[in-house]
Formats: structure tokens, C-alpha cells, sequence
């Protein structure tokens, strides 16, 4: 390990630390598993493992705890492997439709990238306990376990910036709002944690105030801790289809919430420059697309005929902003709508939320920069001379920040048509109908993270048909997605490695 340009020590001894507060996370469906009187052994036993498996890791890399930039990229990289893998335990020792390990292990993928896609064909069959774990899974991926550890571990005060800077979403560097690092990411923990205690609160009260029975705080905490997570999983096989409008309206509100840069929200929120809202150029074009894209979807859905009247706008919006910020939950079967809006919705899948949020795709600032750039070629193309900084929200941009965005589209993209002809051959070698729009809707959804896609992995179908092998590909869109794939291409190269 010594001869390389990485400690991959140092790198283990921190997922170790993780670990070990991975395995507290197994208390909570345990504690639940005690009140509904269900099994708490998966739990309980998760949580040893994973527990000893961290201090395992720990006593073997003891004294290795310098992490720099460079160590970052491999520990963001196999976090989002292990902690899934851990998390996926429970499912393998109790619960029936998850014990196959590839699906056992997809779920808990989905879970923790806050993806929202599932190989379950019955959630309403799954204990308590076990359905709030999936839902735990979704609230701790979200922000960001790593978020968490640049939080609370005082030894990342070196390679915290290169850990965070990995695991907000975006081509810019992350803005500080504190006076370290470290200071940031707890500020941004403690907006989450804030944020998701409203919803939760919000949506108890319907249930309580009567306006939707089917809610209670049980469900308003698992949907909080989903929408919040812009994850998309659902503690019913209708999604939110099985609760009433006003609470649709509620979760949809939060979701637009989430889907705006976290660091832009403490500002605003917290320390109360509303000005910057005015100012963010992101933010705009975020909720314009969302403006459009519900426009598009509900045209076609009026013309159509597929539903009518404030069935039709409640649907139209939900599903193209749910799509649009890779959340995935559902209120109407979209599957059974017309070209347009089929086709706006995969469009969409493309676009994402804000850099810096909770969700996954693109991201709208990427999409923003490419415009900008290209404004800007056109420009010099007359003006060869004209030097033409590009600013966003009043602030130059660096060049490499562009150069990453430049990279990432062809990359993402590749990816992307990659995965959907993998699924595609592995379709016909497994003799499973699956149509080439389907193909191409699933790679799309596993790589944004959004969950639901078309034909029978639609919004209340299932994953469950792939084969192992597809069930692979896609888990690992997942994983490249909420990584946003930078970090795996650099420990694919040989000059990292070097000393």
C-alpha cells in the first residue's frame, strides 16, 4: 500500500468509521420491529455485522487516518458499495422477495442512491420494520452518509473539501457556510434534519386533522424521509396514488424544496439573503423546466383524454416534477398516457434538480453552462478577438469547472446508451419482452436515480423481471449515477495510483 500514490489504509480505516455508525442506523427498525411485535433478529444482527466489520477494518488500518484529495475519490467510491451492501442484510435474512442477493443488494442500492427503483412485487406485504428500513435507507442517502462523516469526524479536515466537494452534485465548488468545512456540511445536516421535521409534521397533521386517513405519523415520517430524500420509495404498492390530493399537494411542495441547491436554501432560510434567490440563474431555469415540463405533460393529457378536470393538472404536474428532481413517486400510471407526455417525461429524466440538492441526472446548472458555452462559440465565431467570460449568477465561472462539464455530457451519455444496450441483448438472450423505449427508459432512470421508468418497470410495476445480469447493469448505473461517474473514471487511471 506504501508504494502507491493512495493510502488505501487511511481510505479503509474511514469506510470502517462509517460502518460503525452505519450499524447504529439498524436500531431504528429494530426499536419499530419491538412495537409491531415483528422479528428484530435481521436487525439486530445487521447491525453486529456491520458493526464488527467496522471495527475489524478499523484495528487493521489502525493509525492510518490521514486522508487527503486523493484518498477521497476512493472512499466516495467504495462507500457507495459497501454501505449498500451492509444495508442489504436485513433483506437477505428476512424478507422473501429479496432472497436473491443481486436483488437483495439492488434494493439497497436504490435505497441509499435515493434511485426509488424496486424488484419488489408486493410492498404492502412487508413488515413494518422492514418497510421503514427501506425508507431509512432512502433519508441517509440523501444528504449524503459522507456529508455526514466530514460532519462529525475532526480528522477530515484536510480531505473533508475533496469528500464534499464529491458528494454534493455539481461542477462548482462547494461555498462555505460556516467557517470550515466541516462547519458547512453540519449546517447543511441540520437543514435537513429541520426540513424533514416539518414534512414529517405536515403530513401527521392530515392524518390527525382528518383530511387523509390512510396518513399517520407512521407514514408521514416514511414519505417525509422519501420526498426529502427526492428517493421516490413508497410504504404502498400504489405510491401516493393510495393517499388523498391534499397530501400529493404537501409531499409535491417539498419536493420542489429538495430539489433546490441545499447551500442556496441554508442562505435563504437560515441566514435570510433572499436577495439570492433573484440572483440565482440555476434556480430560474430549475423552475421553468419544471413550469414546461408540467405544461407539456398536461396538455397532452387533456387532449388525450387520459384524465380530465383537477385529476388531470394534480397528475400532470406531480408526475413531470417527480420525474423532473428524480424522486419517482407516483399518483396516476403515466405509462397509459400519449407520446407527448411519454416523451416530455424522458426528457426530463435528463434535466435533474439543482447541483448541491438531494437528487440525481444531469443537473439543470450543467445544462445552464452548456448553453452559455455555446452562446459564447457562436459569439467568438464573428468576434475572434472578444474575450468572454462566463458568469453564473454574476460570478465567473473557472475554465475547468466548464472543462468538467464539457467531459461529463459525452460520458453520462455514453454511459447511458451503453446500459440500455446491455439490457437490450441481455433481453433477448433471457427471452424477456422488452421493448426498445423500455430499454432505453430504465438505463435513463437507474443512471439519474429516478426510479420508475416505462413498460414494466413503470411507476407501480417493478424491476423484478430482469435477469441477474440486467439487474447488475442497472445496479450499477445507480451507483455511477449518484457518484456522477468523475470519481470511478479517476481510479481508472494509472496516474492516480502512482506515487
Amino acid at each position: 500500500m506504501t508504494a502507491l500514490g493512495v493510502d488505501v489504509g487511511a481510505a479503509l480505516n474511514l469506510i470502517g468509521a462509517l460502518l460503525r455508525y452505519l450499524s447504529l442506523a439498524f436500531l431504528v427498525p429494530a426499536v419499530l420491529a419491538l412495537g409491531y411485535d415483528e422479528p428484530v433478529w435481521p436487525f439486530a444482527v445487521s447491525g453486529v455485522i456491520t458493526a464488527a466489520a467496522g471495527v475489524g477494518l478499523g484495528a487493521m488500518t489502525h493509525g492510518r487516518e490521514r486522508i487527503g484529495p486523493r484518498e477521497g475519490f476512493l472512499i466516495v467510491a467504495l462507500v457507495w458499495l459497501l454501505i449498500p451492501a451492509f444495508g442489504a442484510l436485513p433483506f437477505l435474512l428476512d424478507e422473501p422477495q429479496l432472497s436473491n442477493p443481486m436483488d437483495a443488494f439492488f434494493e439497497a442500492v436504490s435505497g441509499f442512491t435515493a434511485t426509488g427503483a424496486t424488484v419488489l412485487t408486493d410492498i404492502d406485504a412487508l413488515p413494518k420494520a422492514m418497510a421503514m428500513w427501506r425508507q431509512l435507507t432512502h433519508w441517509l442517502g440523501g444528504m449524503g452518509i459522507i456529508v455526514l462523516a466530514v460532519a462529525v469526524l475532526p480528522r477530515l479536515r484536510i480531505g473533508g473539501r475533496q469528500l464534499l466537494e464529491s458528494e454534493l452534485a455539481g461542477p462548482q465548488e462547494v461555498e462555505r457556510l460556516g467557517a470550515t468545512i466541516r462547519e458547512t456540511a453540519r449546517r447543511l445536516w441540520v437543514l435537513y434534519i429541520g426540513l424533514t421535521v416539518v414534512a414529517i409534521l405536515a403530513l401527521a397533521s392530515l392524518g390527525w386533522s382528518g383530511a387523509d386517513p390512510a396518513m399517520n405519523l407512521y407514514e408521514g415520517v416514511a414519505h417525509a424521509w422519501s420526498a426529502l430524500a427526492l428517493g421516490g420509495f413508497s410504504t404502498k404498492n400504489l405510491s401516493l396514488a393510495a393517499f388523498q390530493p391534499i397530501t400529493q399537494w404537501v409531499i409535491l411542495g417539498f419536493i420542489v424544496l429538495a430539489g433546490i441547491n441545499f447551500l442556496r436554501l441554508y442562505r435563504v432560510i437560515v441566514q435570510r439573503h433572499a436577495s439570492l434567490v433573484a440572483r440565482d440563474e440555476e434556480l430560474r431555469l430549475y423552475l421553468t423546466f419544471l413550469v414546461v415540463g408540467s405544461a407539456l405533460v398536461l396538455i397532452e393529457v387533456l387532449a388525450g383524454g387520459f384524465l380530465s378536470g383537477a385529476e388531470a393538472v394534480r397528475s400532470s404536474i406531480f408526475q413531470a416534477v417527480s420525474i423532473m428532481t428524480t424522486t419517482g413517486f407516483a399518483t396516476s400510471d403515466y405509462t397509459r398516457w400519449g407520446a407527448l407526455a411519454l416523451m416530455t417525461l424522458l426528457v426530463l429524466m435528463f434535466i435533474g434538480t439543482s447541483a448541491g440538492s438531494t437528487g440525481g441526472s444531469i443537473k439543470v446548472v450543467r445544462h445552464l453552462l452548456v448553453w452559455k458555452l455555446i452562446r459564447r462559440e457562436l459569439t467568438q465565431t464573428v468576434h475572434r478577438e472578444e474575450v468572454l467570460p462566463i458568469r453564473l449568477s454574476g460570478a465567473v465561472v473557472d475554465e475547468r469547472a466548464l472543462r468538467s462539464v464539457v467531459i461529463f455530457f459525452p460520458i453520462y451519455m455514453g454511459l447511458f446508451a451503453l446500459g440500455a444496450v446491455l439490457l437490450a441483448i441481455d433481453a433477448r438472450r433471457s427471452h424477456l419482452a422488452l421493448g426498445a423505449f423500455d430499454a432505453i427508459g430504465a438505463a435513463a432512470a437507474c443512471l439519474g436515480n429516478i426510479g420508475p421508468a416505462f413498460g414494466f418497470a413503470g411507476p407501480f410495476g417493478s424491476y423484478e423481471p430482469f435477469s441477474d445480469l440486467s439487474t447488475g447493469v442497472l445496479t450499477g448505473l445507480m451507483w455511477l449515477g449518484r457518484l456522477e461517474i468523475i470519481p470511478v473514471a479517476v481510479l481508472l487511471s494509472r496516474r492516480y495510483w502512482r506515487a
